[in-house]
C-alpha cells in the first residue's frame, strides 16, 4: 500500500481501491468519497496519512459539470450588482476547486493536464475583460483549511489580476492565455515541499531550514513544468517570479533586463495577493496598503511599466476598497477611471435611486473625492 497525506485529500475525493487508516481499519470503500467530516476528524485526532492500493478518481468539478469552459458562469451578464458579484464568486470558487484537483493530481500521481488548464484559462478571457470590477470585488479569502487550498486560492487570485494587467498592456488572447496559465502554476514547486508548505501556511514560524528550503521552490516549479513540456515562457515564469529588478530576488538574483515579462507581472500580483490575503499567521492588509507598498518599491523590486499598468488597472484605491468620502459619506470603490488612477468610481453605501439602483459617484479633484480608506471598526458600524 502507499500512503497519502491527509492534507492532500480533496473533500469527497474517491479512490479506485479501499482506503485504510492503519493498513487494517477501513475508512472508505471504492467510489465512496472521503467526506469533509471524515477529513476533519482525522486531522483533529492528528492522523497525518491514510493508506490505499488504489488511485484517486478525479472528482467532477463545476467546470466539468458545465460542459464548457468556466466562461459559462458569467457569460450571460446582468445589470444587477449583487447578482454579478455572486456570479463572480461562483467563478472564483469553480477555478479554485479545479486547481485544487490539478495540484492534488500532481502531488499524488505526478500528472498535469497542461492542455486542460490552458483551455480553462482561454475560456474566461472575455469574462475577465468585461467583468474585471466584479471579479476583483469577489476575491475574498474565507478561512482556508489546508495548504493545498491556500495554494489554489493564491493561484486564482494571481491569475485574475495578472490577466487584468495583461489586458491593460494590450496582450493578444494567446498571450493572455499563456500569462493566465503561468499565474495559475507559478507556485507549483511548493508541492515538492509538503512539510515546508504546511509550515508556511500555519501559525508557527518557519525553522531556519524551512526558510532556506522555500528558496528552492521556483527551481522545483521550473523542473515540474519543463517535465510536462510546458512552453518555455511558462517555465521561466515559475522559475523567475521571485526575482527582483534590483537583483535582490531569488533563486538566481537576476536583474531587470534578464527577467522574463510574465515573471515581472506575476512578481507584482503574487506580492499584492500575499499582502492582501488572510494568512493563519496574520490578518490581510487592506488593498490600499497593498497598492501603496508596491508603489514604494517601483524601480527597486518591480518593473515600473508593470507597476503603472497595475495602478491604472486597479487605481490607487483598488476596486472593492471601502472609503470615506469628502462629503462625509461612506462608499466602496467599484470601478476605475482608466485615465486617472487617483479618482475611481465609488458606490455610496446606503443610497439608492428611485428605481432601486445603487448611487455611484465619479470622484474628482474638484468634486467628491476620497479622504482615506475606512478602518474595520468604521466599516462594521
Amino acid at each position: 500500500m502507499k500512503s497519502i497525506r491527509i492534507t492532500n485529500i480533496l473533500e469527497d475525493a474517491t479512490y479506485s481501491e479501499a482506503v485504510y487508516l492503519d493498513h487494517q481499519f477501513l475508512l472508505a470503500d471504492p467510489d465512496i468519497g472521503m467526506s469533509k467530516a471524515t477529513i476533519h476528524a482525522l486531522k483533529k485526532w492528528e492522523f497525518t496519512e491514510v493508506w490505499t492500493e488504489g488511485e484517486m478518481v478525479a472528482k467532477q468539478t463545476s467546470t466539468e459539470q458545465a460542459g464548457e469552459p468556466l466562461k459559462t458562469i458569467l457569460s450571460t451578464g446582468t445589470n444587477n450588482e449583487d447578482a454579478n458579484i455572486i456570479n463572480a464568486r461562483e467563478l472564483y470558487d469553480a477555478i479554485k476547486n479545479y486547481m485544487e484537483n490539478v495540484f492534488s493530481r500532481v502531488a499524488e500521481k505526478n500528472e498535469l493536464d497542461y492542455r486542460g488548464v490552458s483551455n480553462q484559462v482561454a475560456g474566461i478571457i472575455q469574462v475577465v475583460k468585461e467583468n474585471k470590477q466584479f471579479l476583483i470585488r469577489a476575491q475574498k479569502t474565507p478561512p482556508l483549511e489546508n495548504e493545498l487550498e491556500h495554494l489554489a486560492s493564491h493561484a486564482v487570485r494571481c491569475m485574475i489580476t495578472s490577466m487584468i494587467i495583461g489586458n491593460y498592456l494590450k496582450f493578444s488572447d494567446e498571450r493572455l492565455t499563456e500569462l493566465g496559465v503561468a499565474a495559475l502554476l507559478h507556485e507549483i514547486g511548493m508541492i515538492k515541499l509538503p512539510t515546508v508548505s504546511k509550515g508556511y501556511y500555519s501559525k508557527r514560524p518557519l525553522t531556519r531550514d524551512e526558510q532556506k528550503a522555500i528558496f528552492s521552490h521556483p527551481v522545483f516549479g521550473y523542473t515540474i513544468l519543463k517535465s510536462f513540456n510546458a512552453p518555455l515562457t511558462i517555465c521561466l515564469a515559475g522559475l523567475e517570479h521571485h526575482e527582483r529588478e534590483n537583483g535582490s530576488g531569488y533563486p538566481q538574483k537576476l536583474t531587470s533586463e534578464r527577467i522574463s515579462l510574465y515573471a515581472k507581472i506575476i512578481a507584482v500580483t503574487c506580492s499584492y495577493e500575499s499582502l492582501t490575503a488572510n494568512r493563519p499567521y496574520r490578518d490581510a492588509k487592506d488593498t490600499y496598503i497593498g497598492m501603496y507598498t508596491l508603489l514604494k518599491n517601483e524601480g527597486k523590486q518591480y518593473d515600473p511599466t508593470i507597476i503603472k499598468a497595475f495602478l491604472y488597472s486597479l487605481s490607487l484605491y483598488p476596486v472593492g476598497l471601502y472609503v470615506l468620502l469628502s462629503n462625509g459619506k461612506k462608499g466602496q470603490v467599484v470601478d476605475v477611471d482608466p485615465q486617472n488612477p487617483l479618482y475611481p468610481i465609488v458606490q455610496i453605501l446606503g443610497l439608492f435611486t428611485d428605481e432601486g439602483n445603487a448611487v455611484l459617484a465619479k470622484t474628482s479633484k474638484n468634486g467628491i473625492y476620497i479622504i482615506r480608506p475606512l478602518r474595520k471598526d468604521e466599516l462594521s458600524s
